[in-house]
């Protein structure tokens, strides 16, 4: 049990924090963001690959629609689950991109996908149930398990297999505690992409073992190479019953402040969802509900350009890693970061001071360097750091020589 002093007049109070709260840390991602930005407050030249999102504007249609909203006045309550012409475009696109078919109750709107990731785990898990959550792993996922009341099971998948779990070792992880597991794909950190084939296996098991998949789809648009996004609730009928599709408008429309999020999922759920959110949150923005309408009925032009300058900064930066002498990295397949391998500079050191694993390594770049990375320990994975390419082509050129610097300048 934490204790905090709260002093109040001549009272002094002894104010309890959960347990439940304790357990929860905080996200590393955002830390060594807030860090880096601190830096640059004080002038000091720092290149940021930590960001998880786009450097693009939002659309100018879309930044529009909110004004045009704000003038009509569009700035009372909801109803708790998002407004209905907004849940009919989400439908719409469902139906469009994944070959889905919902209905409009059975969509939440919420307060950003991370919002409806918390919403799915708050309605399925109760006390001491179970969540198969592959390793290496969005900071957030286990955390939101946890709040939840939940246990999350961490599956570590291997950069041979390209970070991808295998049926067997997922198999091996169930027990009569799993209740879910969750998926990413494409994915963050390590960027790789699941095909039909490995996702209807995953299917197969969840089924078996009657599991509830949360499927993640954030990145779904950000693919490259010839890879191709497939929700796993479009493989059937009955992986649809079982499945809750999170998406948002975040990173397909640079819209990350913005805050916008939705799950498709069974009615029974839905419903759950919605309930839980009408007392916690009440509706998303409203302003920024009509804003993702613009986004998801209006022209796509932007997201084909930003998809594009990301493939390009994706083929340099993988380019640049791999010619760094004890770095490496894979080519990711979709979204927008990348998964160094820094096991090869483990046990050098700079000035005395040895690289033990990805925090010293992320500490000693950033003072050393002016370079942010993301320690993958925050992911589950400590040989790796994930470098984020959601930046311009000249950061992207000078940070990489600045890392390629640090990695000469380690001694034995």
């Amino acid at each position: 049990m934490t204790l905090h002093i709260v002093k109040k007049g001549d009272a002094i109070t002894m104010m309890r924090i959960s347990k439940r709260c304790q357990a929860v840390t905080g996200s590393l991602t955002l830390e060594i963001d807030a860090k880096a930005k601190e830096m640059k407050a004080r002038g000091l030249d720092v290149v940021g690959f930590g960001a998880g999102e786009p450097d693009f504007d939002t659309p100018e249609h879309i930044r529009n629609a909110a004004k045009e909203a704000l003038d009509r006045g569009m700035t009372r309550y909801t109803p708790a689950s998002g407004m209905l012409e907004l849940k009919k475009a989400v439908c719409e696109k469902l139906r469009r991109d994944n070959g889905l078919v919902y209905q409009p109750q059975q969509i939440v709107v919420s307060n950003g996908a991370k919002h409806s990731l918390f919403n799915s785990f708050q309605a399925l898990l109760d006390e001491g149930d179970e969540v198969i959550v592959p390793g290496p792993y969005w900071v957030s996922y286990p955390e939101l398990v946890i709040m939840a009341g939940g246990v999350p099971v961490v599956v570590q998948a291997e950069e041979e297999n390209c970070f991808k779990l295998t049926p067997e070792r997922i198999e091996a992880a169930v027990t009569d505690r799993t209740r879910a597991i969750v998926l990413n794909s494409p994915n963050n950190p390590n960027g790789f992409v699941y095909t039909r084939q490995e996702l209807q296996a995953i299917g197969d098991i969840a089924i078996r073992h009657d599991l509830t998949i949360v499927s993640d789809e954030i990145y779904e648009y950000l693919v490259y190479d010839g890879a191709e996004h497939v929700s796993i609730a479009s493989l059937s009928p009955e992986l649809q019953e079982r499945t809750i599709v999170i998406n948002g408008m975040s990173k397909a429309y640079a819209m990350t402040g913005w805050r916008i999020g939705y799950t498709a999922s069974p009615l029974h759920v839905a419903k759950a969802m919605t309930n839980f959110q009408s007392h916690s949150t009440s509706n998303p923005n409203s302003i920024a509900q009509w804003a993702a309408l613009a986004a998801l009925s209006g022209p796509d032009d932007q997201l084909k350009n930003m998809v594009a300058e990301f493939d390009c900064r994706r083929r340099r930066m993988v380019e640049l890693i791999n010619a760094i002498p004890g770095l490496s990295c894979k080519p990711p397949k979709g979204a927008f970061y990348v998964m160094m391998n820094i096991s090869g500079l483990i046990g050098k050191k700079l000035n005395g001071v040895p690289v033990t694993g990805s925090m010293s390594f992320t500490e000693l770049l950033l003072e050393s360097k002016q370079v942010a990375v993301v320690p993958g320990v925050g992911f589950g994975a400590d040989q790796y750091v994930r470098l984020s390419y959601a930046t311009n082509m000249e950061n992207i050129e000078k940070g990489l020589g600045r890392i390629r610097e640090f990695a000469l300048s380690l001694e034995d």
